[in-house]
């Protein structure tokens, strides 16, 4: 537990560093191009309009999701998944990315993933703009359930910096992890919610309440409870607990593993 407060402590200690150095990077990583920044926002709406033409068009031929057009359910996962993705991703290869930084000045490298997560918010923050936009333009009214949207975005940074605390330590430790973490990613893609319905997937029941035991479901289908005004996540109080456990553990591992070895990160790469 003093490991966990340890971690959590740096972060909020470094909240100004942590805000500076997610904004230079955005920069940087975009300096070059032409549009700049505005990437940010094209790539994903690309994606989404390929992923509606395959999925939403070609697969479903245009049926909808019980009584929701697809586009709308598609939209409010993917926007999640898109993020959780590039986060996962990202903060997994931060302190390896920035080694070289790590070696010359001495902070918290705790606060690499997370400067990954918050710069990644740049995009997020448009999408879901687009999200509720899409919403309303479909006669879905706002309600009171939109207001544990703040729940569910704190379950995600929760759950994004758990476990991406844990994979940025494995990732120096062994270098294939990232990769493994790849394909791992890919897969969860299809099984999160996303863009595949597994409630209505022709799957046995024990499969699919297992599928909804992942993290990464419980925040997605969070999302949509909100913004399609389906239920309160007290309502599933199991599949909470089990996520707050799951992201408990990851948290324990995670600073575990980081307070142990990051002494010596520049050692190991």
């Amino acid at each position: 537990m003093k490991e966990i407060i340890t971690v959590i402590k740096e972060q909020f200690q470094h909240i100004g560093m942590i805000f500076r150095m997610s904004r230079y990077e955005d920069k940087a990583d975009y300096q070059s191009h032409y549009l700049g920044l505005a990437w940010q926002i094209l790539n994903p709406a690309i994606q989404v309009g390929i992923y509606y033409l395959v999925f939403g068009v070609g697969l479903r031929q245009g049926q909808e999701v019980g009584d929701l057009p697809f586009i709308v359910w598609m939209l409010i996962g993917i926007t999640a998944w898109f993020y959780i993705n590039s986060s996962i991703l990202g903060a997994s290869n931060s302190i390896y990315k920035q080694i070289s930084l790590v070696s010359k000045m001495k902070f918290p490298v705790s606060v690499l993933p997370t400067t990954n997560i918050v710069g990644n918010l740049s995009s997020y923050f448009p999408m879901v703009a687009i999200v509720i936009g899409t919403v309303l333009s479909f006669g879905i009214s706002p309600s009171v359930y939109w207001i544990q949207y703040i729940y569910y975005f704190i379950c995600m940074i929760s759950f994004l910096f758990a476990f991406g605390l844990l994979n940025a330590t494995i990732t120096i430790l062994v270098r294939d992890y990232h990769i493994f973490l790849q394909s791992v990613i890919r897969l969860l893609f299809y099984v999160s919610g996303a863009i595949v319905n597994i409630e209505d997937s022709g799957l046995p029941d024990f499969i699919v309440k297992i599928l909804r035991l992942n993290p990464i479901y419980y925040i997605i289908d969070g999302f949509r409870d909100t913004f399609l005004s389906r239920g309160w996540f007290f309502e599933k109080a199991t599949y909470t607990l089990v996520f707050w456990g799951i992201v408990f553990i990851l948290l324990i591992l995670g600073s575990h593993l980081h307070m142990k070895f990051r002494a010596k990160f520049v050692d190991y790469v």
